[in-house]
């Protein structure tokens, strides 16, 4: 097993952004690669960085851990087209941690920016505190967002969460801000708090909504009552705008004005 302790340095500018998709754990196994990060158009061995911090050894993404410590919140693209392994990030992450991830688990202890398992394939996402705007959801022009695998949110989502979800799962613990699971193609969403104006142009999947939809969507039909965990729910089709065919579970609702 291979321990990678990256440890974030001071920077003089703080608030630029860097460009880490080389952190990945298979990318650790040639411990005799030049790993580089972006700060703007520079190119940056990963030493300008991180002090480095390297442990045991491995013959496959699965048996390397790496953990991220220190002022990480603008550090983008942790985790990109991960295939195995873990990262356990101790702080907050910037933007599009676990884009296309496949396999593996990246633990978020803090909060996440937006674009937290921007069209992830695979593999699991914790985010111990907030996540962003589209998490789990499809860049612009994508006809899809995520299509597999887990991302669990022990707080609250941003606006857009579940935007064209196409398969795997999404948990939120808390509240989901506007329009979650807009056009919703398969999958399951679980909103155990509240949110406003779900599954907008859904076609399939479902979605779960513990506690209140405001706004809720005139174009989904009532189907009848269910009982989840002792719970009623109210069950709806939709969205027939679109001639869906998807499910929404919600606990309580109010129309639009």
């Amino acid at each position: 097993m291979m321990r990678v302790v990256l440890a974030v340095k001071e920077r003089k500018k703080p608030f630029l952004p860097i460009e880490a998709e080389a952190i990945l754990p298979s990318a650790f196994l040639d411990q005799e690669a030049k790993l580089t990060v972006w700060k703007g158009n520079k190119e940056l061995p990963f030493a300008e960085v991180f002090a480095v911090s390297i442990d045991g050894e491995a013959e496959s993404a699965d048996d390397v851990e790496i953990v991220i410590r220190g002022d990480s919140s603008r550090i983008k693209r942790i985790g990109e087209y991960m295939d195995g392994g873990r990262i356990v990030i101790e702080g907050d992450i910037g933007m599009h941690c676990g884009n296309f991830m496949e396999a593996g688990t990246i633990e978020i202890m803090g909060s996440a920016d937006a674009w937290l398992g921007r069209e992830m394939r695979g593999g699991s996402i914790i985010c111990r505190g907030n996540a962003g705007d589209y998490c789990g959801s499809g860049y612009r022009g994508e006809k899809k967002g995520m299509r597999g695998g887990s991302i669990e949110v022990f707080g609250n989502a941003g606006d857009f969460t579940a935007e064209m979800l196409a398969g795997g799962s999404i948990v939120i613990h808390g509240n989901a801000g506007d329009m979650a699971g807009v056009d919703m193609h398969d999958g399951a969403l679980v909103i155990h708090g509240d949110a406003r104006m779900v599954c907008a142009n859904m076609t399939g999947g479902t979605c779960t909504v513990h506690g209140t939809v405001a706004d809720m969507m005139p174009t989904f039909v009532r189907t009848g009552q269910v009982l989840i965990e002792g719970t009623e729910f109210t069950r709806f089709s939709g969205d027939i705008a679109n001639r869906g065919k998807g499910t929404l579970f919600i606990r309580r609702w109010q129309y639009m004005d």
